[in-house]
């Protein structure tokens, strides 16, 4: 370019995150620029050439720089976009034997696929050239020497280059980027946000609790220590533009070298990281080493839970800032609700008269920090709405003493079964949970209650798998089950009259206090969301886990899963009628219908049945019978799984069976079956087909969890049947008998 070329304003437009474009507004002025239009997730401004490339080395907000070379309006046509690219002097651009590549965004009627708009786009662009007398370029999509953009929207056409190159949020110190990374510039903006540039100047120390990979502090040093967030970068976009000045580049990026020595000798901030993963502080050692500033961040391997306040650290005050999880399936809220209510008081006690500022993409954990917010900023993190929270931190509002006295309040502060000092016990409650909380501290007592009411029943009956709650007090509607040394919790879904934030706080607060009461890790706790289910709903996975884990009923060793599926392998209002077909099974033929995974057969199998055959439609399932005959060593030729509609099996077996097991579920439009199944409607057709698969003297076992359930009066004056319903619970379960209903049903014998 002549030297007036290289002093005339270029027209560009620096994109950036929702939500942070008034910042990017402010920061392009601070780099010399002249902002113009604000746009979403953009701002157009102009600036001679060396400030463009000033912005490409120090925006730390901005995601690309456009070069814009026109912008036409009444565009729709393919034949129109392309003449309007053809008109540009893409010769002064574009340098002989150099690659391109085309980055379209929008639609138009007649170009609906981003892919069609570019291949016109590039079309033009050879064409232009071609008429020049310039050979036809190729296409790099990679690593093109020029990256043109191109944007339509409302029949307006923006056409121009990208100076940046790869999005400049890439400073390319993070390698291994892990689950849902945040973004180096949104990781500035919210740093900006907080407050961190003014509290530079006044000294301030930084601390991120929840470190991960260092993103936050990283950036935070190259603040301190005045270093262009792309500086190590080696290659923009410029550098393939025919108008590129080496000259003015060379000066920019020699002062930037310059003002980054002389910053990172001057740094005199504190920046100290803390987390629990060794692998997470690896990498943010080694994500600092690669963005030059290792030297200026302090890491520690430190859990929440461990954290203390260095000695170091005399300041009355400072920014406590991070970007917590927050928990985008239901099942991992046990855990975070844990550790935003640890996170708010571990603040109040070490860190008062600071500032604490929480990125999260859950406003309701955010509440759980226990501290009103003073400001708050709506942003995107990808996809995801999300949150900036800023807060003042005061002292600790829980004492010991409030939280004895809390202790004792409702239903008495009974300790759980085995439980050596129920004081304390209960005091530890009462100081997880927040004061305001009266009714999750209730709930918390009432957990208690009830485990020590199961206490004498549990040691004598050895089990380990049991219900402690299930919805007892109206608001907290839970079912809280116990495997061992984890907790499963199935949420019902509120009705429509109840306030869905408040069924969330309920929730929140009851996941608060349970690892307490239940003495159980929070990481162990799963919970899930009940609601009815219709086909194949029960079938489909939550999650993919793979989460297994081996219980013990009786003699019986099985393999149940609290993450992946809604039910979990194991019905344990069931256990009762498990126990009683085992006990009926000696020497018998057994059949299970509808069998799931197979506990029953199971069951029956130990207890001495001669074979059996366990039929249901879902392969997942019948899988996992078969693993569970594996683990209890039943052979495979004796104990056979059938995958089938049961209606269909029945109408077509002709076998005969001396203990049959019929639980089906409650409805179903599964597409495997030929009809739909209501167990009201059809069980008449179900028993008469399974008694007609039942030996003489044989026993039909009819279990079903339709609440209203009654027996159709022909199949009483048909068979002889004994409603056993009221004997088939055991004391977990007892409080709520309607549950199942069991029947046993027998041929009638000749008079």
């Amino acid at each position: 370019m002549t030297e007036s070329n290289q002093n005339a304003p270029l027209n560009c437009l620096a994109t950036c995150p929702k939500g942070i474009e008034g910042l990017l507004h402010d920061e392009l002025m601070a780099l010399g620029a002249t902002p113009g239009k604000t746009t979403v997730a953009g701002v157009y401004f102009s600036a001679s050439q060396a400030v463009a490339y000033r912005v490409c080395l120090w925006s730390r907000l901005a995601n690309r720089v456009m070069l814009i070379l026109v912008r036409e309006s009444m565009i729709d046509t393919a034949e129109q976009v392309r003449d309007a690219v053809a008109r540009i002097a893409w010769t002064q651009h574009l340098a002989p034997g150099k690659t391109l590549a085309v980055d379209f965004h929008g639609r138009s009627e007649h170009i609906r696929h981003t892919r069609f708009g570019a291949q016109t786009v590039k079309d033009g662009v050879v064409d232009a050239l071609q008429l020049a007398g310039q050979e036809r370029p190729n296409v790099d999509t990679k690593t093109p020497h020029l990256r043109i953009y191109a944007h339509l929207h409302r029949m307006n056409l923006t056409l121009g280059l990208d100076l940046s190159g790869e999005s400049l949020h890439r400073r390319g110190y993070r390698r291994d980027v892990g689950h849902a990374p945040l973004k180096e510039n949104l990781a500035a903006a919210l740093l900006v946000r907080a407050g961190w540039p003014e509290r530079l100047k006044a000294g301030e120390p930084l601390i991120d609790p929840l470190c991960g990979a260092g993103t936050l502090l990283i950036e935070a040093a190259m603040m301190a220590a005045d270093q262009a967030p792309n500086l190590n970068r080696e290659r923009f976009g410029f550098h393939g533009w025919k108008g590129h000045d080496e000259d003015i580049w060379r000066e920019q990026k020699r002062e930037a070298d310059a003002r980054a020595s002389i910053g990172r000798k001057r740094c005199k901030a504190q920046l100290l990281g803390f987390d629990q993963s060794p692998a997470a502080l690896t990498a943010a050692k080694a994500n600092a080493m690669r963005a030059g500033i290792p030297a200026l961040i302090t890491l520690h391997g430190q859990s929440l839970a461990q954290l203390t306040r260095p000695d170091t650290l005399t300041d009355a005050s400072g920014l406590l800032i991070t970007n917590p999880p927050y928990g985008e399936r239901l099942g991992e809220l046990p855990e975070l609700v844990r550790l935003y209510g640890q996170l708010g008081e571990k603040a109040k006690t070490l860190f008062p008269g600071w500032t604490l500022a929480v990125f999260t993409g859950n406003p309701d954990l955010g509440h759980r920090l226990g501290m009103r917010a003073h400001k708050q900023y709506a942003l995107k993190n990808g996809a995801l709405d999300a949150k900036l929270l800023l807060m003042d931190v005061g002292g600790s509002e829980h004492s010991p003493a409030a939280s004895e006295k809390a202790s004792v309040r409702a239903e008495g502060g009974e300790a759980p079964a085995g439980s050596e000092d129920q004081t304390a016990q209960v005091t530890q409650v009462a100081q997880a949970a927040p004061q305001h909380q009266d009714n999750a501290q209730m709930f918390a007592n009432r957990l208690l209650k009830n485990q020590k009411r199961l206490k004498k029943w549990l040691k004598q009956s050895g089990e380990t798998c049991y219900r402690i709650y299930d919805a007892d007090m109206p608001e907290y509607a839970l079912a809280v089950d116990r495997y061992g040394d984890r907790v499963h919790v199935q949420e019902y879904a509120a009705p429509s009259s109840v306030n869905p934030a408040q069924a969330q706080k309920r929730l929140y607060d009851a996941l608060d206090v349970m690892p307490e009461a239940l003495n159980v890790d929070a990481s162990k706790i799963y919970i899930k969301r009940r609601e009815r289910q219709t086909g194949s709903a029960q079938y489909q996975k939550r999650s993919a886990s793979g989460e297994r884990f081996e219980v013990q009923e009786g003699n019986a060793r099985l393999w149940v899963n609290l993450r992946d599926y809604l039910d979990t392998g194991l019905f344990l209002d069931h256990r009762p009628v498990r126990r009683m077909l085992g006990e009926l099974a000696s020497g018998k033929r057994f059949l299970n219908l509808f069998c799931y995974t197979a506990t029953a057969t199971v069951q029956a199998a130990l207890g001495g049945a001669s074979d059996s055959v366990s039929v249901d439609m879902s392969n997942t399932y019948l899988e996992w019978a078969k693993d569970n005959f594996a683990l209890n060593n039943l052979e495979s030729r004796l104990h056979r799984v059938v995958r089938d509609d049961c209606f269909r099996w029945l109408e077509t077996a002709n076998a005969e069976f001396d203990l049959i097991f019929m639980d089906p579920p409650t409805f179903s439009n599964s597409k495997k079956m030929r009809d739909t199944l209501d167990v009201q409607r059809d069980h008449p057709r179900l028993v008469e087909l399974a008694m007609a698969r039942l030996a003489p003297g044989g026993t039909l076992v009819f279990s079903n969890n339709q609440r209203r359930f009654k027996l159709d009066d022909a199949v009483s004056e048909r068979y002889a049947v004994e409603d056993i319903t009221g004997r088939s619970f055991d004391p977990d379960f007892q409080r709520r008998t309607n549950l199942h209903h069991v029947f046993l049903l027998r041929h009638r014998t000749a008079p």
